[in-house]
């Protein structure tokens, strides 16, 4: 046993979750789901590159404005 074993232990925040997920065990599939949905998506590399190759470069400070001649 190594000198600083400690106990088993859980916080508070761990304890909380795990009962949930004891509670409502369709709650970690529906997560899934909801992040598919959102963030696990597919992309389109061609459609990148003609979004990249169309953008236009920004000002240093895009708030002064330029000297005008008269």
């Amino acid at each position: 046993m190594p000198f600083f074993a400690r106990p088993h232990y859980t916080s508070d925040a761990t304890d909380f979750i795990e009962s949930l997920k004891q509670a409502n065990p369709s709650l970690e599939a529906s997560q899934r789901q909801g992040r598919a949905l959102l963030w696990d998506k597919a992309i389109d590399r061609t459609v990148r590159q003609d979004l990249e190759a169309g953008q236009v470069a920004q000002k240093p400070y895009p708030y002064q404005t330029s000297p005008t001649e008269h």
